[in-house]
């Protein structure tokens, strides 16, 4: 567990906050010019532009699908998803950034490999569902891992309130996830598995 503490500290020229993060002290503003600060923003930047793109996503993946149960959850999870992006600015106002896109690579290719599988697969069966939630989950499982590693540098760098907004998209993106996997298992592999 780790623990923080902040103290401001008078010298001549201006009062300098400290931090203190389990035994470890570092000053407030050396903090922000560290390199894993640099490397939070930056991977801030990426998911926030991933969410963005992952709306547009969305939108066609639901248009591709079969099932009412399929294109529900996509709707319920593009509304989700406009809530991550509200979320992720607040994150970035509590750590005194603007929020920014940087172009994510990863999530270009996982979208994609997503826009092929609509191509690739019969419109109205139920390979092209079981097709696009293993689509949707691959984009599921690039969100669990980003939130999940910067919420752990949040904690670290003893941006608390910043690492609880992380940690709630965390376990909304592991629901998501567990609600495909349901839909699959219940409407979608099945039938998929008898078409010819």
């Amino acid at each position: 567990m780790i623990s923080k503490t902040t103290k401001t500290t008078s010298t001549t020229a201006s009062p300098v906050k400290e931090m203190t993060v389990d035994n470890a002290s570092v000053k407030e503003d050396e903090m922000k010019n560290s390199s894993l600060h640099k490397f939070f923003i930056s991977a801030l930047k990426d998911i926030y532009y991933a969410e963005n793109a992952i709306l547009e996503a969305l939108e066609k993946m639901q248009d591709a699908a079969t099932t009412d149960e399929l294109k529900e959850a996509f709707e319920d999870h593009h509304l989700q998803t406009q809530k991550h992006v509200k979320r992720l600015e607040k994150v970035f106002g509590l750590i005194d950034e603007k929020p920014e896109k940087k172009e994510c690579e990863a999530i270009k290719g996982i979208i994609k490999e997503g826009e092929e599988v609509i191509k690739s697969t019969e419109e109205g069966s139920m390979t092209r569902d079981a097709a696009l939630i293993i689509a949707a989950q691959k984009v599921e499982h690039y969100e669990i891992a980003t939130y999940g590693g910067l919420a752990q540098l949040a904690i670290t760098m003893g941006h608390d309130k910043a690492a609880e907004l992380l940690e709630r998209t965390l376990q909304e993106e592991e629901d998501t996830d567990e609600e495909l996997t349901e839909i699959a298992e219940n409407f979608i592999n099945f039938d998929a598995e008898k078409e010819g």
